[in-house]
């Protein structure tokens, strides 16, 4: 399952203003800078003559299990801009965007912020204001990162010539409002994606039995080959997987549903870890369809790679699991540097009770020899880590 757009048109700007402002003598001013569009990396989109475009060989567009053919989705593609350190922490970013939009078109401005704990905020996609589109963390950064999004037809635009951010101080004192100690956790009805040979949403070409995942939302996106957000994914086989977010779906491109309502992008009614293909395959939420107007043949709220669905879980058919979403939580997190086994045991010969995938986040709760406990009963060995964070000794085993 693909993705197509993600949000309604923010309008196009040259100058972005940030309304009144306090005297200088109350602290530092806010800081703007224009991003380079040949150092962003691009997927689906191709720059030409220093403007931004939808490339049409290579654009992602939204499919769903189950859709209708000629189901209505558009390309997309996305431009990431390099991370930027500030002098001081903001939680206001304002975007300014020049270039040419037609009606049918987007062009956004997604931006998230670095934590305390070392990891990414959720990609904040930017919203109209008074004074033109803005971006609202929560919580105070001193790095920050943006992305541009373009979807539309590739023959009649849009195109981008210029992005301008601005970062406003955060106030003093401002810390993160959501934190939690846990990761959130939803069971969820899964799919496998299949696809092979197809990019995902942020570039990567899908690789026979992969290990990846999608969410139907583009806010928990990681760039290619990194694992900025990535899940723990639990079968009723008794096997759990770690894997990257890669791609956006199934269904909608909109649908944060592990967030409260107050932050969810679309379908804020919603109880929160309930997606929107779940209600409206079960209950007929929104006659049934999903944003693109489909009828949802199924209740997915996740996508899973051939390699996770079937080898790491142990799947067959499409089933019900139950999924950590492990940026949402303060552990420390490490990236896995190739595929290893989870072992119920902090020994070669314990029993494999499921997979880490290359590149994926797994948290690291304490050290037992030469390896790490990622959760109950849950090891890997520590050379698969190559930067694991600074943990204590595991507590001793209790013996029978």
């Amino acid at each position: 399952m693909r993705w197509g757009t993600a949000t309604a048109l923010l309008g196009i700007a040259s100058t972005v203003a940030l309304g009144p402002t306090t005297p200088a003598a109350a602290g530092p001013p806010p800081v703007s800078w224009t991003a380079d569009l040949r150092q962003g990396e691009a997927s689906g989109i191709v720059l030409a003559d220093g403007v931004a475009r939808i490339d049409p060989s290579s654009a992602f567009v939204a499919v769903a299990e189950g859709a209708p053919a000629g189901a209505p989705a558009q390309p997309t593609g996305l431009l990431t801009f390099p991370a930027r350190r500030l002098a001081v922490a903001t939680d206001h970013v304002a975007v300014a965007v020049t270039g040419e939009v037609p009606a049918d078109a987007t062009a956004t401005v997604d931006v998230r912020g670095r934590r305390g704990t070392g990891g990414w905020t959720e990609w904040i996609p930017a919203t109209p204001e008074r004074d033109g589109p803005v971006v609202l963390l929560p919580t105070a950064s001193a790095e920050v990162q943006a992305r541009l999004v373009l979807s539309g037809d590739p023959a009649a635009g849009p195109t981008v010539r210029d992005v301008t951010l601005t970062a406003r101080p955060a106030p003093p004192g401002r810390a993160e409002s959501d934190g939690r100690a846990h990761a959130l956790s939803y069971r969820v009805f899964a799919t496998r994606e299949g696809l092979v040979g197809r990019k995902t949403a942020n570039g990567h070409v899908i690789g026979d039995r992969d290990h990846f995942v999608a969410l139907p939302s583009r806010r928990s996106l990681s760039p290619r080959g990194r694992s900025d957000y990535s899940v723990k994914v639990c079968a009723p086989t008794g096997r759990c997987a770690f894997a990257p977010v890669w791609d956006v779906g199934p269904w909608n491109t909109r649908d944060d549903y592990w967030n409260p309502g107050r932050h969810r992008q679309q379908w804020g009614d919603l109880p929160q870890g309930l997606p929107q293909a779940q209600a409206a395959h079960q209950t007929g939420y929104n006659g049934g369809k999903d944003q693109y107007d489909r009828r949802v043949a199924n209740p997915a709220g996740i996508d899973l790679g051939d390699g996770v669905f079937w080898d790491a879980l142990g799947l067959r058919n499409n089933s019900w699991v139950d999924v950590e979403y492990l940026w949402t939580g303060k552990e420390s997190l490490a990236t896995v540097e190739a595929d290893t086994d989870v072992r119920a045991a902090p020994d070669a010969a314990a029993h494999v009770v499921g997979l880490a995938a290359g590149r994926a986040s797994v948290p690291v709760q304490c050290v037992q020899d030469q390896w790490l406990r990622i959760g109950r009963n849950m090891y890997v060995e520590a050379s698969a880590v190559p930067h694991p964070p600074a943990a204590g000794p595991c507590p001793p085993t209790p013996t029978p």
